[in-house]
C-alpha cells in the first residue's frame, strides 16, 4: 500500500470480531483465561491491551518495522529505549535534543550508571572519534530540536554498524510521512506521538518502533515491567489522528514554506533555522532522505528586538509549549522547552536567548501572515 492507503488501512485497521472499521477501545484490565497455564492472547492490559495492539502494529507499519510499541509519554519511550542499556555502558547523543531528553539523561540515568558524550552529529568524524570500547548506542534527532540541524540517518547508522553500536533516531519532527530511519539503517525510531502523529493538541503519547527482533523482545519486556503503557482511550485517539496525517503534513508544509519566504524576507529576522533552506547546511542531506521538510521553524529576531514582547503579541498563533497540532504554536526555548538546559550549554549549542521556535499549523495562510505582521509592528 502507499502511504497515505496505509495510514487507514495498514496495522490492525478493522476488529476481528464484529468487522467494525473503528478499532473499539477495550477498557477492560483484565481478560478472562479459560486454563490455568495456558497462553491467553489477553492477559492483563498493561501487559497487552487490543486497542493499544491496534496502534503499535499500525506504526509498525508505517515505519517500516516489525513491533511497535505505545507508551504514556515520548518521554516514557525514550526512557524505556535507554532502559535496554546497563550501568557501565556509553552512549553517544546529539548535542540538539529536546530539553526533555536533557534533563533525563542528566538528572536521572547518569544516576544508574550511564555515561553519556554529547556531539554534534552532523560532524561524522566527531561522531566516530566520540564512541569508546564500552559505547552501545548513538542517539540523535534530525531535524534537530530547536535549530532544526539535519545529520545523515544512513552515514551514521553505517559508521555505527562498523563499531558495532546501536543507531536511535528521534523522528518526532519529521514523521514517517517524510522519513524512514529504520529504512536508512537506524535500529530503533521513537517519537514523541504528541505531536504531529496525534495532530490535535489532545493526546500525550510516545511510540518506539524497531525492526530488530532482539530488540523487540527486550523492548516488550521492558514496556510491561516499567509499566508505562498507553491506556486505550489515549491509543483510540492516537490511531484516529494518525489516519489524516497525510491530508494535514501536506498542508502544515504548504504554510510552513509560504511563512518561511516571508521570514527569509522580513527584515527583523536575523536568522532562519528550516531544513528547507537551500542555502541551509543540511539542505542536500534533508532532500536526499526526506520526502518534505516538514513544518518547523526556528529564527532569531534582529539585535534589541525583543523575542517575549513578539511571541505576547501574536493573536491567532498560540504562545505554548508542544508542537504539530493543528494550530500554530509559538515559544521561546530557552526559557520554556528548553529551559532545562543550563544557559552556557544553551549557547554552547546555538541555542540563543533571543530563539524563537514556530509550529506552522493548518490556518490560512493569509491569516498567519497578517498575524506575523502585525506581532513584527509591535517591535
Amino acid at each position: 500500500m502507499k502511504f497515505n492507503t496505509k495510514l487507514i488501512h495498514g496495522g490492525i485497521s478493522e476488529d476481528s470480531t464484529t468487522g467494525a472499521v473503528s478499532i473499539p477501545i477495550y477498557r477492560s484490565s483484565t481478560f478472562h483465561q479459560h486454563k490455568v497455564g495456558g497462553a491467553p492472547k489477553w492477559e492483563y492490559a498493561r501487559t497487552g491491551n487490543p486497542t493499544r495492539a491496534a496502534l503499535e502494529q499500525l506504526m509498525a507499519d508505517l515505519e517500516q518495522g516489525t513491533a511497535g510499541f505505545a507508551f504514556s509519554s515520548g518521554s516514557a519511550a525514550i526512557h524505556a529505549v535507554f532502559s535496554l542499556f546497563s550501568a557501565g555502558d556509553h552512549i553517544v547523543v546529539g548535542n540538539d535534543v529536546y530539553g526533555g531528553t536533557f534533563r533525563l539523561i542528566n538528572q536521572v540515568l547518569k544516576r544508574f550508571g550511564l555515561t553519556f558524550t554529547v556531539v554534534d552529529t552532523r560532524n561524522l568524524a566527531a561522531t566516530s572519534a566520540a564512541i569508546q570500547s564500552n559505547t552501545k548506542a548513538i542517539y540523535l534527532e534530525t531535524p534537530t530540536n530547536p535549530l532544526l540541524r539535519i545529520s545523515d540517518i544512513q552515514a551514521i547508522a553505517k559508521l555505527a554498524q562498523k563499531q558495532g553500536v546501536r543507531t536511535i533516531v528521534d523522528n518526532t519532527f519529521a514523521t514517517p510521512y517524510n522519513q524512514n530511519p529504520l529504512v536508512l539503517g537506524a535500529d530503533i525510531v521513537v517519537h514523541s506521538a504528541t505531536k504531529y502523529l496525534g495532530g490535535h493538541s489532545d493526546v500525550v503519547a510516545g511510540l518506539a518502533v524497531t525492526n530488530d527482533n532482539k530488540i523487540a523482545e527486550q523492548l516488550a519486556f521492558l514496556q510491561n515491567s516499567i509499566g508505562s503503557v498507553l491506556g486505550p482511550d489515549d491509543s483510540w485517539l492516537l490511531q484516529r489522528g494518525i489516519k489524516t496525517l497525510g491530508v494535514r503534513m501536506r498542508v502544515h508544509q504548504e504554510n510552513a514554506q509560504i511563512i518561511y519566504q516571508y521570514l527569509a524576507n522580513n527584515a527583523k529576522v536575523a536568522k532562519i533555522y528550516y531544513p528547507g533552506n537551500p542555502a541551509g547546511d543540511g539542505y542536500a542531506i534533508a532532500k536526499k532522505q526526506m520526502n518534505g521538510f516538514g513544518a518547523m521553524l526556528s529564527f532569531e529576531l534582529q539585535p534589541g528586538l525583543d523575542p517575549k514582547k513578539f511571541v505576547e503579541s501574536l493573536q491567532i498563533v498560540d504562545l505554548a509549549e508542544s508542537l504539530g497540532g493543528v494550530e500554530s504554536l509559538i515559544e521561546i526555548p530557552a526559557v520554556m522547552t528548553h529551559g532545562a538546559i543550563p544557559r552556557e550549554i544553551r549557547l554552547e549549542n546555538g541555542i540563543q536567548d533571543e530563539l524563537i521556535r514556530l509550529s506552522v499549523g493548518l490556518e490560512d495562510s493569509a491569516d498567519l501572515l497578517a498575524d506575523l505582521q502585525q506581532a513584527f509592528a509591535q517591535i
